[in-house]
C-alpha cells in the first residue's frame, strides 16, 4: 500500500487518487466562498454579514469536533469523508437550485453556510487522518507537501474560476461546485481501504473516550504549541472574509480581481509547496516555523496599509508562501507526533484550531473592520499575529527548538 522511499510518491496510487480528491474538494470550497462572499455582501452592503458567514462556518467545527474525531477513529475514514463530500455537493446544488427559482435569500445563505460547515467537519478530520495511512513515516513530509500543493492549486485555480463563472450568476458557481464535490466521491471510492486505527496496546476507557485527542494533545509540547501558535495567528491575521471590501473599495476591483486576489495566497503557498516536495526541511523546523508565521504577520500589515491593486497581489503571495511554510511543518509534526489510533481525534481537534478558526478569523475581521475600520482591524491583526510569535517561543521552547522534523 505504500510505495518505497526511492519511488516518486505520486507513483503511489492511492496518493495521486488522494491528490485528486483534494484538489476537486478544495476547488469546490473555494468556489463557493467567492459566491458566498460576494452575493452576501451584494444582498447586504455589510462587513458585519460577512463576518457572520464565517461564523456560520465555524459552529459546525465547534459543536461536533469530539463526536467527528470519534468517528474518524472508528470507522473506514474514507467513507466517512464520502459523507462528508455528499452533503456539501447536495447544500451546493440546493444553494443553485434556490439562485435559479430566485428564493434564495441572505438567511437561506446562511443555512447553507452552516450545513457545508457540518460535512466538512465530519469530512476534514478523516481526510487528514487518511493519508499516512497511505504512505511510510519517511514519505509523510513528501506527501504532505505534494498534496498541500493540490489544496494550494485548487485555492488559485477555484476564485479564480469562481470569479469568472459568477459572471453568469452565483447559481452557476453553486453547480459546478457540486459537480466537484460528486467527482471527490466518486475518486474517494478508488482508493484501497487502509487498515483500521490500531487500538494501544494499554487500551482502556481513558484511550477510547472522545477526549483522548484533546489529552494526547496536552501531553504533547510540541504538537499544542504548533497548532495553537496557527489557531491565534490565523484568527488575528486572517483577513480573507473582507477581501470583498478591499477588493471594491481598497483597490477599487470587482468579482474578477477579488478572485485574483483570493487565489494569490495560494499562489505563494504553491510555489513553497513545490520548493518543499523537492528539498524537504531537514533541520532547525521550529525556528522555520515561527519566521514563516512573522512573516505571514508583516505580510498582513502591508496588505492592511495598501491601496494598490498590484501592492495587494504581492502582500497576499507573500502571505500565502509564510503561511504554507508553517503548515507544511506544522501538519508534519502533528501526524508524525501522533498515534494512528489517535489521528482521527487529534486531527479533528486540529481541523477546529486551525482550518475552522479560519471561520472564526473571518467573524473577527469582519467584526473589527466594522467596529474599528477596514485599515485599522488589518493592521491590528497583523501585528497581533507578531506579538503570538514571541510569547510562543517564549512558551514552547520545545518547539522553538525542534531541530528534525522526525526524530525530535
Amino acid at each position: 500500500m505504500t510505495a518505497p522511499a526511492s519511488t516518486p510518491i505520486f507513483a503511489n496510487r492511492d496518493v495521486a487518487l488522494y491528490w485528486c480528491v483534494r484538489l476537486c474538494s478544495m476547488m469546490a470550497f473555494q468556489m463557493l466562498a467567492v459566491a458566498v462572499g460576494w452575493q452576501v455582501y451584494e444582498l447586504t452592503d455589510s462587513a458585519l454579514a460577512l463576518g457572520y458567514v464565517g461564523l456560520a462556518g465555524f459552529l459546525p467545527a465547534v459543536l461536533l469536533v469530539l463526536v467527528a474525531g470519534q468517528v474518524a477513529d472508528r470507522f473506514d475514514r474514507r467513507r466517512v469523508v464520502q459523507a462528508g463530500h455528499v452533503l456539501e455537493g447536495l447544500v451546493a446544488l440546493a444553494l443553485a437550485l434556490g439562485c435559479f427559482q430566485g428564493w434564495l435569500d441572505v438567511t437561506g445563505i446562511f443555512v447553507g453556510v452552516f450545513v457545508l460547515g457540518v460535512g466538512k467537519s465530519f469530512a476534514a478530520p478523516s481526510l487528514s487522518a487518511l493519508l499516512p495511512a497511505l504512505v511510510t513515516p519517511a514519505e509523510l513530509p513528501q506527501a504532505v507537501s505534494v498534496t498541500s500543493a493540490a489544496m494550494q492549486s485548487a485555492v488559485i485555480l477555484g476564485p479564480a474560476l469562481g470569479g469568472f463563472i459568477y459572471l453568469a450568476g452565483p447559481g452557476a458557481v453553486y453547480a459546478v461546485g457540486g459537480l466537484l464535490f460528486a467527482a471527490s466521491v466518486t475518486l474517494l471510492g478508488l482508493i484501497r481501504r487502509p487498515p483500521a486505527p490500531a487500538l494501544p496496546l494499554t487500551d482502556d476507557r481513558e484511550a477510547s473516550s472522545v477526549f483522548a485527542g484533546i489529552r494526547y494533545i496536552r501531553s504533547q509540547p510540541v504538537v499544542l504549541g504548533a497548532i495553537s501558535l496557527d489557531l491565534f495567528a490565523v484568527l488575528l491575521g486572517g483577513a480573507t472574509a473582507i477581501l470583498p471590501i478591499i477588493a471594491r473599495d481598497l483597490v477599487h476591483t470587482g468579482p474578477i480581481g477579488l478572485g485574483f486576489m483570493r487565489s494569490a495566497p495560494a499562489a505563494g503557498a504553491l510555489a513553497i509547496s513545490f520548493w518543499l516536495a523537492r528539498r524537504p526541511i531537514e533541520r532547525q523546523a521550529g525556528r522555520v516555523m515561527f519566521a514563516g508565521v512573522a512573516v505571514f504577520g508583516l505580510a498582513t500589515i502591508v496588505l492592511g496599509l495598501s491601496t494598490s491593486f498590484a501592492l495587494s497581489m504581492l502582500a497576499l503571495l507573500v502571505l500565502g508562501a509564510a503561511d504554507m511554510l508553517s503548515v507544511v511543518i506544522r501538519a508534519s509534526l502533528v501526524q508524525l507526533e501522533t498515534p494512528d489510533a489517535y489521528r482521527g481525534r487529534v486531527n479533528a481537534v486540529n481541523y477546529l484550531f486551525i482550518g475552522a478558526s479560519n471561520q472564526l478569523g473571518e467573524f473577527r475581521s469582519g467584526v473589527t473592520a466594522a467596529w474599528m475600520g477596514l485599515v485599522p482591524s488589518i493592521v491590528f491583526g497583523g501585528v497581533g499575529t507578531l506579538v503570538c510569535v514571541l510569547l510562543w517561543m517564549k512558551w514552547f521552547p520545545a518547539l522553538a527548538e525542534r531541530d528534525r522534523l522526525t526524530g525530535g
